[in-house]
């Protein structure tokens, strides 16, 4: 059976990281008003905040499907 979920198979990281390259991290923080995006941002640091701020992980996902669609 095929999942209609379309964030199947995506880890956060790939989510992330295809978010920062299409956005840029400038576009990124224009988009979701996030500080880690802000300043200093890296991957790694994102990652770190996203995985324990549930509000901010399913921004990042619904602007993940919308713009990725």
């Amino acid at each position: 059976m095929i999942s209609k979920d379309p964030l199947h198979g995506k880890t956060l990281k790939l989510i992330l990281t295809d978010l920062v390259h299409h956005f840029g991290w400038a576009g990124l923080a224009e988009q979701i008003n996030i500080n880690c995006f802000k300043t200093n941002p890296t991957i790694n640091s994102s990652l770190k905040f996203l995985r324990k701020t549930e509000w901010a992980r399913k921004k990042v996902e619904q602007l993940y499907i919308y713009s990725m669609s």
